[in-house]
């Protein structure tokens, strides 16, 4: 018997290296944390997490019943940090195309949606929050208009739980540059192809705009409309300046140009890349073009451009007044937003400047920032507790709050580590 029982107890402690915890609801009280609210400056307070809100900041809380108390002192709370551009949750291994999906079949498909094709069970989620990503943009991408890309939190067991509140329809800017190295087409061949796509850009704009007035005058007559077209029904906001279009483009003449076909057509536009906005950021600034830049993580497009000129990127456009988010346009390693957001602050931008380009710019920029990108009483709780700097690789994020839910710091990489460091059996 006695066997037995140490058998089950064998059995039981192998297995619990794989189970992973569950998140837990709240209140939560964190008590006498630094508080690094990114819009009211830092201070030391005690801060109430209720449902998933943040309901007080202060001293002296009341707190309601069977409240969890966290000690936070000498302990840094920020807000979550916001990737304004990643594939998370579309693509599981990048090198395997039947677990991405964040590509669909036509070129001109601004109805389709990445949130429909979020994988609440990607293994990358818990890895990419366990460094204090709470909230993600993810894309489709690779046609000219690739789909709707979804704000989500990394939390929840099915897409319509993970949405943030906030979608964009994708465009990509032609290109004048080439794609790569491997690139062997002529500059004359180049040019063509540059040409014959702004030229379909530009018939799609044309039809869009007359579908808009058609639509308008349906509405006003209250008569129904005769045919189905998704596709212009996604432009629709767009063209009646509701919503904005998401730009990708890169290269100086291509941005000159994208602003230019911009203004000529009154978009409200954010262009995403932005590869070499330092070299334009004037002329982004007198249009009111907002950015979502990055990777920061990279080397420079030009072979002849200075090695640092993808770190100061993102700082060039600030001091031109510019609204900058930083992105790292990735999917397994989202996990490095912090990171790409600290060699911006060393390069010219700051950290104070550095973090407002991961919470609260961002949350502009998608129309969010009422309820995200700061901490501030009202709105969501999302936010973490760590014990120093999170841009500095040896700083430990202890707690993680998503939608005032406290999630637990587990990941596949931790799991692992959990698993083999006290391997069973031996050696």
């Amino acid at each position: 018997m006695q066997i037995l029982i140490l058998l089950c107890v064998l059995f039981t402690q192998n297995i619990s290296a794989q189970q992973i915890k569950k998140a837990v609801a709240g209140p939560f009280l964190l008590k006498n944390g630094t508080i690094h609210s990114i819009t009211n400056g830092n201070f030391v307070a005690d801060l109430l997490i209720q449902d998933d809100k943040i309901v007080s900041i202060g001293k002296n809380i009341a707190i309601p019943p069977k409240t969890t108390e966290i000690d936070c002192s000498g302990k840094h709370i920020y807000p979550g940090f916001i990737d304004g551009g990643t594939r998370l949750g579309l693509a599981e291994i990048e090198s395997i195309s039947v677990t991405n999906d964040f590509q669909e079949l036509g070129d001109f498909i601004p109805h389709m949606k990445a949130l429909t094709a979020i994988n609440p069970n990607s293994v990358s989620i818990p890895v990419t929050r366990v460094n204090g990503v709470t909230t993600v943009f993810s894309k489709p991408e690779r046609s000219t208009f690739p789909g709707t890309g979804a704000l989500i939190d990394l939390f929840g067991y099915t897409p319509e739980q993970m949405f943030a509140g906030a979608e964009g329809v994708m465009m990509t800017f032609p290109s004048t540059g080439r794609r790569g190295r491997f690139d062997r087409r002529s500059d004359e061949d180049i040019k063509k192809d540059s040409d014959k796509a702004m030229q379909k850009i530009n018939d799609i704009w044309t039809k869009a705009k007359l579908y808009a007035t058609i639509d308008s005058a349906l509405t006003v007559e209250k008569k129904p409309k005769n045919t189905y077209n998704p596709q212009m029904d996604a432009l629709l906001p767009i063209v009646r300046k509701e919503a904005k279009l998401f730009i990708e483009v890169n290269k100086k003449d291509d941005v000159e140009a994208a602003v230019k076909w911009v203004k000529e057509n009154g978009i409200r536009a954010v262009f995403t890349g932005v590869a070499e906005g330092s070299r334009v950021a004037p002329l982004l600034k007198e249009n009111n073009i907002e950015v979502i830049t990055g990777p920061v993580l990279r080397v420079p497009g030009r072979g002849s451009a200075p090695f640092d000129e993808s770190y100061r990127n993102a700082s060039e456009m600030v001091k031109a007044g510019i609204l900058v988010a930083i992105r790292t346009n990735d999917a397994e390693n989202v996990r490095n937003l912090p990171f790409n957001a600290a060699y911006a602050a060393s390069f010219g931008l700051g950290i104070e400047e550095a973090l407002k380009c991961i919470t609260i710019n961002p949350a502009k920029i998608f129309g969010v920032d009422k309820t995200y990108g700061s901490i501030e009483q009202g709105k969501t709780a999302n936010l973490f507790i760590s014990n120093g700097d999170p841009f500095e690789l040896k700083t430990r994020i202890e707690y993680l709050f998503i939608r005032g839910w406290n999630v637990p710091m587990e990941s596949r990489h931790t799991l692992l580590y959990d698993e083999f460091i006290e391997r069973n059996p031996g050696k």
